[in-house]
């Protein structure tokens, strides 16, 4: 695991919030000047610690009523049944989230829909018609009590 002294740490959470921040105001925030601000983001983003930097879009704002997670069971773990279930996965632009876990199902999904007959369709023609799904169990999102997507280890909580 990679040490970062405050002013990374600094640097990731403010990043995290205001992604879009000038390079100027970043620095004034985290007390450096601009160009030691400038090398440390882009010793940051060639580590691999920033690994891109994105909008937050409102999913609701963009015709997506309708989140589920879906836990799905496969037949068998096989590397070429997983390698196709995850490959059949990532074509899917409904999931936005897929990850491999432990417990009693095998994979989590998180699904963007319009509403439930999309969501439907999706389910019945194609994800449990994908390389290996045994089964699958969905829950809809009602609300979103939490999300947040910037997580950066805030560096005054330590």
């Amino acid at each position: 695991m990679a040490i970062f002294d405050d002013i990374d740490q600094k640097i990731i959470a403010v990043l995290q919030s205001e992604g879009r921040l000038p390079i100027v105001d970043l620095a004034d925030r985290v007390g450096l000047s601009p160009t030691p601000c400038q090398r440390r983001v882009k010793r940051l983003e060639e580590e691999g610690v920033i690994t891109r930097y994105a909008a937050l879009v409102s999913p609701a704002a963009m015709g997506y009523g309708l989140q589920a997670l879906v836990e799905v069971t496969l037949d068998d773990h096989s590397e070429k049944t997983v390698e196709a279930f995850e490959a059949a996965i990532r074509a899917r632009p409904e999931v936005v989230a897929c990850y491999a876990v432990t417990g009693d199902m095998d994979f989590l999904l998180h699904i963007f829909a319009p509403d439930l007959a999309t969501f439907s369709d999706f389910a019945m023609k194609a994800l449990l018609r994908m390389p290996g799904v045994k089964g699958s169990r969905s829950s809809f999102i009602m609300q979103a009590v939490k999300s947040d997507l910037a997580w950066a280890p805030n560096p005054r909580l330590k």
